[in-house]
């Protein structure tokens, strides 16, 4: 298994997410050199606002039982070429999902 924290950048995308209540929102495909992402909701932790659920796969839907993604805080995942992220509020706030596209 390999570990380290050294990556190249390549794109980067937002992706805006609806309250618990909305729809998902998808991301654009992955690029074809991206391996690993690097994503973040950044916002003011309230009642409203505490996380993001979000979902990878080639077509995902984030749901109430999506991996939770707190606010403020950064998670680098491992994903294939062509997969999307979906996201959607933990609760009855909005935001939005930094993506950073990354290779080794």
């Amino acid at each position: 298994m390999q570990f380290h924290d050294a990556y190249r950048p390549l794109a980067s995308q937002n992706v805006a997410y609806a309250n618990n209540v909305g729809a998902s929102a998808q991301s654009a495909a992955f690029a074809s050199q991206t391996r690993y992402i690097r994503v973040c909701s950044v916002g003011v932790v309230s009642a409203t606002v505490d996380g993001v659920r979000i979902e990878i796969g080639a077509n995902p839907t984030a749901v109430a039982t999506s991996y939770l993604l707190p606010v403020n805080w950064v998670e680098v995942i491992k994903v294939s070429p062509g997969q999307k992220l979906a996201a959607i509020g933990n609760n009855t706030g909005t935001g939005s999902v930094s993506i950073s596209e990354l290779t080794d």
